[in-house]
């Protein structure tokens, strides 16, 4: 893309061979008035112009979209559920509308959802970004005067604000509190190793064994997805090695949920016959059977301060991005 400060409907105009009021319409997409041929020929000069794109810059110098563009994962995790409602509660209040798309993992699907974002003027991202997302992306969105606020998820060389938990002091809350009980062969179950917070996790979870003199055993470790039906089998599996865990630390609330099911249909209590702790305290965490011992990512309150941060800068702040990192916290309960 050639950089283009300023690009007007004229130089469009002018670089396609047709009229300003042509192009007017062609941009308008007045398909009444002029051949599509002509108007094909139009689009591409915007396109090779980077006419929409300065157009979106300056509809937002003018502050004038009260949109937001959001988005997130999945909405079968009762994870994103929450974050949600804390993300609409605060830019409600801020008069905002809240536009949502779903990744499902994807990062084709991301790319178009911002594409469209962009497309259909919003004044700011807050995004949950796919694995191995590029910060390249973020950079082309913030060049054009949009902010950007990753929420739960950093992208690596992004230069924008970014709202999550601690993952690591998260990790070693669980552990250590394991240990505490005594356990001393405990396995972490469920997540994909190539996420940031995964690997922050298993930092916490090493830390945790390092302090407690504790060898660690790879085999202990297993990933898999972040659902139940993930922490079904992984508990199935684990179970099975030679020196099995008498404790689990889950990836997440929602494998700790399948870890239990299991257990239970195995005819295993949990908390009895074998400890088991969460992350993020979802708020089937305080009504499962056996209530879910988890650690507190204050889910909603990450979407309040992700959702206030980007109203600001939508209003004109712009010093250095900011780094807010939530302090997480173990809440017990009866499942260890």
């Amino acid at each position: 893309m050639n950089h283009h400060k300023n690009i007007t409907l004229l130089d469009v105009a002018k670089h396609a061979g047709v009229s300003r009021a042509t192009a007017s319409l062609a941009v308008r997409g007045d398909t009444n008035r002029i051949a599509k041929s002509t108007r094909e020929k139009v689009l591409n000069s915007v396109q090779e112009l980077g006419y929409i794109y300065d157009r979106v810059a300056a509809n937002l110098r003018s502050k004038s979209s009260s949109t937001v563009g959001l988005i997130i994962m999945d909405l079968a995790n009762p994870f994103y559920s929450e974050l949600l409602i804390g993300i609409h509660q605060e830019l409600t209040k801020c008069g905002q509308t809240v536009i949502l798309g779903t990744t499902y993992n994807s990062c084709e699907t991301q790319s178009r959802l911002l594409s469209t974002m962009l497309e259909n003027r919003v004044g700011g991202i807050i995004l949950f970004a796919v694995p191995g997302s590029k910060s390249a992306i973020i950079e082309q969105i913030l060049h054009l005067g949009i902010p950007v606020v990753l929420v739960g998820r950093k992208v690596p060389g992004a230069n924008c604000d970014y709202v999550g938990v601690n993952n690591v002091i998260g990790g070693q809350l669980a552990v250590e509190y394991l240990v505490q009980q005594g356990h001393r062969r405990i396995a972490f179950l469920g997540g994909p190793s190539q996420i940031t917070s995964w690997q922050e996790r298993k930092q916490g979870y090493d830390n945790a064994h390092w302090q407690a003199n504790m060898t660690l055993d790879p085999s202990l470790v297993m990933e898999g997805p972040v659902t139940r039906e993930s922490g079904v089998e992984l508990i199935e599996q684990i179970l099975r090695i030679p020196n099995p865990p008498t404790a689990v630390f889950c990836y997440n609330d929602v494998i700790a949920l399948g870890v239990m099911a299991k257990l239970k249909e195995m005819g295993l209590t949990p908390g009895l016959d074998i400890g088991i702790i969460g992350f993020d305290d979802i708020p089937e965490a305080s009504i499962s059977s056996p209530k879910l011992t988890t650690i507190s990512s204050f889910i909603q309150f990450m979407g309040v301060m992700a959702a206030t941060l980007l109203h600001k800068r939508m209003e004109g702040l712009n010093n250095e991005p900011q780094n807010i990192i939530l302090h997480p916290k173990l809440v017990i309960r009866e499942s260890c």
